[in-house]
């Protein structure tokens, strides 16, 4: 294993806010990277007061993608500290900011006056709605006008958002891999050049089948709460104490669920014999398994359908997900020193395991202006 993280000696300039940006560049600092976060002097990012829930007197939401960096605050409207701006974004490999479009080109930190210094600079813009239009985007926002909230919920009469601010996940993530594109090309010729990412684009890519069945069948798909529109059994159903889930995608395992059920004769009744057959036999397929599964505990079914490789399990709280994670082996929790607290900081692992130069935790998240001034960072 190599001492050395992937992305050792990168510096990147982060005046990402909120989470898609910071969610980017946290896991590039987690691979080796020096981030170096731009905050607003007195306030700091949105979300240090975003809470609760708290961890002493800091935002947990903050905690959530801020680790392995280091905070300036750097005041952009005074002409001091654009210039110390200025100075750290020429000293960066890898710039990062998700303000309004056109904010840093009236700075002067935009991507054509950068890169006309630094041909070499990789510039990453985010936005919610693409360069050219200057609306403001929140989670919340795109995925009602992104389409994703009319697929989730109850029914088409009930638009629900996910439970996370999961396109600016899913943002952030395309915003990294962008970055490491632009430097794989920058090694292989000494160009830079600008990556832009926005929230809208990001989610309609992300809708996956929903979206490619509207784009390529012409089908708009509504709302089915828990079910899927083109597999069945998989959906949430009864058991005796607690809510279960069958993901059940193949003939296979819908034969060793019928087998384990004690109803060998489904998967040879031709309503249920095929996949297409079964979506289109579903409510009366749900109403037979529901019984069947209604006789014995949510484990008990998941011990025996998992021991014949059907998919299931029981509705997990959070904690209960953490504890799986903790018994599968997957470590999901990681504890980083940190002189200023009584204890470890515990914050949630990042999930990509490498063999040769793995993830590395070296800090907690800053607290605000702690590595001033910038000068002597890089």
């Amino acid at each position: 294993m190599s001492e050395r993280a992937a992305l050792d000696g990168l510096v990147i300039a982060d005046f990402g806010r909120v989470l898609a940006g910071p969610y980017a560049t946290m896991l590039l600092a987690d691979l080796g990277a020096e981030v170096i976060k731009v905050e607003r002097p007195g306030v700091g990012d949105d979300t240090r007061s975003w809470g609760p829930p708290w961890v002493g007197d800091q935002s947990s939401y903050f905690l959530s993608v801020n680790r392995n960096k280091r905070s300036v605050a750097i005041d952009l409207s005074d002409p001091a500290g654009l210039e110390e701006a200025r100075r750290l974004v020429d000293r960066a490999d890898v710039v990062v900011e998700n303000f309004m479009p056109g904010t840093m080109d009236r700075l002067g930190l935009g991507y054509d006056a950068v890169a006309d210094r630094r041909p070499d600079i990789v510039y990453c813009s985010v936005t919610g709605f693409g360069g050219n239009n200057q609306l403001p985007g929140y989670d919340l926002l795109i995925q009602a006008v992104g389409g994703l909230m009319s697929i989730t919920g109850p029914d088409p009469q009930t638009p629900t958002k996910v439970g996370v601010a999961v396109v600016d996940v899913i943002t952030g993530l395309h915003a990294a891999v962008g970055i490491l594109s632009a430097l794989r090309h920058r090694d292989r010729t000494g160009q830079g050049q600008r990556i832009e990412v926005n929230l809208l684009s990001s989610l309609i890519s992300a809708l996956a089948n929903q979206s490619s069945g509207y784009v390529a069948a012409g089908v708009v798909p509504t709302a089915m709460g828990n079910r899927h529109p083109s597999i069945a059994p998989y959906e949430v159903f009864r058991t005796a104490d607690r809510p279960f889930v069958l993901a059940v995608g193949n003939d296979r395992q819908f034969a060793g669920l019928c087998e384990v059920l004690g109803r060998p004769e489904l998967p040879v009744d031709e309503r249920y014999a095929t996949n297409s057959a079964r979506v289109a036999n579903r409510e009366e397929l749900v109403a037979i398994l529901n019984e069947a599964l209604s006789t014995a505990s949510a484990d008990h079914w998941f011990d025996a359908l998992t021991a014949r490789r059907v998919p299931c399990g029981p509705l997990n709280d959070i904690a209960d997900a953490v504890a799986l994670a903790e018994r599968l082996g997957l470590d999901p929790i990681v504890e980083i020193d940190d002189p200023r607290r009584d204890s470890p900081f515990r914050s949630v692992a990042n999930p990509i395991r490498m063999s040769a130069t793995p993830p590395k935790y070296l800090s907690a998240p800053p607290l605000l202006d702690e590595h001033a001034p910038a000068s002597d960072l890089v």
